[in-house]
């Protein structure tokens, strides 16, 4: 992967940031990480990111609404987005792709498999 794709990484949890930031470093991944859903709000409007990747159960605000939010951003409406929780019963994830989500992560995840997860959902989700 010759050009790095940027992602809007938005995770309440420093262990699980830190995680997938080791995890995508030198993978072709550049993160714009976000503590919460109303600091990705609060950075969106300069962001362009290829890829977001959201949690999906934060305080305040949980991603589903975090995702309503940016998808009101003309420059995120067709941005693919792939979610990252551990509620991935069928109907939930039916929810989340409901929503436009191409995919979903279960956490607890493989840390060493994450970059290859991620790419498999945005290839078959653009296929």
């Amino acid at each position: 992967m010759s050009e790095l794709l940027q992602v809007l990484y938005v995770e309440d949890e420093p262990d699980i940031r830190g995680v997938v930031e080791f995890a995508l470093e030198d993978e072709g991944f550049e993160l714009m990480t976000c503590t919460s859903g109303r600091e990705a709000l609060e950075r969106a409007p300069n962001l362009r990111p290829g890829l977001i990747l959201l949690d999906v159960m934060m305080p305040e605000m949980d991603g589903p609404t975090t995702l309503r939010q940016l998808r009101e951003l003309p420059h995120l409406a067709a941005t693919p987005v792939i979610f990252m929780t551990a509620k991935v019963q069928a109907h939930e994830v039916a929810q989340y792709k409901a929503m436009g989500a191409l995919g979903v992560i279960n956490k607890p995840f493989n840390p060493m498999a994450l970059a290859a997860e991620i790419r498999g959902i945005l290839e078959r989700g653009c296929a």
